[in-house]
């Protein structure tokens, strides 16, 4: 389950996905993801997810190693979909008792269970497309004009990028810890909620002191290299849009497009 966490990992490969400025992914991912909570009917999640197999195809990332994300949030799934199902009002379709499961619950709970799926993935594309260093650039450079108003950008897309190196760091500290106290008895699977609660205590504690540890070598680390923030510095692969990028926005433009005039219309 721990390795199932796609999240933050990159994954190298040769596509023209791979290829993008991080500003057109950033910008892309972060409209996939406002039309998924515009989307309303059957129309509008199938362009959705006819743009998200095509992304998907041409980033050369396996479909399954992408998929496999979903695994950490099936319980999260799971409880959307029954509280849509069982708790909104409307029409009866069936009737179990005291629960009930209504024609709006069952299609607000289909479209709940696909946008919370869809998000996942969309996400995931942008970090296994995208390495840090560029996200961190991509981020910076996108919200430059904020430091005009006196917002900390580079601190923030700095803080950003070590979370997001942080995760597949942890991921794996986590599965080293858990195979460590398996091996001297511990019992993660079996027993009830509060017997599971308190088995979490030994993996918990050490991966607690394991993160600290990281984040106080990385803090001497930044500050042996006199590193002072984002003013003055420069950067090494200055950030450039290229033809390639432009056509991105425009494709990014029509589906924004399309799916407003969908909304509109339907």
């Amino acid at each position: 389950m721990i390795r199932d966490i796609t999240l933050g990992q990159y994954y190298p490969a040769n596509s023209v996905l791979h290829r993008l400025d991080p500003r057109v992914k950033l910008v892309g991912t972060l409209i996939f993801l406002i039309t998924l909570f515009l989307g309303n009917n059957i129309i509008m999640y199938a362009i959705a997810t006819l743009f998200l197999a095509i992304v998907i195809k041409i980033s050369k990332v396996p479909f399954k190693f992408m998929v496999k994300g979903l695994k950490a949030i099936v319980l999260l799934l799971m409880i959307s979909v029954v509280f849509n199902l069982f708790l909104t009002p409307g029409d009866i379709l069936v009737k179990i008792g005291i629960l009930k499961i209504t024609k709006q619950g069952l299609k607000i709970a289909i479209f709940m269970a696909v946008r919370l799926a869809y998000l996942i993935v969309g996400s995931s594309i942008m970090t296994l497309t995208t390495t840090p260093n560029d996200l961190t650039d991509g981020m910076e450079k996108g919200l430059s004009p904020l430091k005009y108003i006196k917002v900390p950008v580079h601190e923030i897309s700095m803080m950003m990028s070590i979370a997001l190196r942080f995760i597949p760091i942890l991921i794996e500290e986590t599965d080293k810890i858990m195979k460590a106290q398996i091996a001297r008895g511990a019992d993660f699977e079996t027993g009830g909620m509060v017997k599971k609660i308190k088995a979490m205590v030994p993996l918990l504690v050490p991966l607690f002191i394991s993160a600290f540890r990281r984040a106080n070598d990385l803090a001497m680390a930044m500050e042996a290299r006199c590193y002072t923030g984002g003013e003055g510095r420069t950067k090494m692969k200055p950030l450039k849009y290229e033809k390639r990028d432009h056509i991105a926005y425009l494709i990014l433009l029509l589906y924004t497009g399309t799916m407003i005039g969908l909304k509109i219309v339907l």
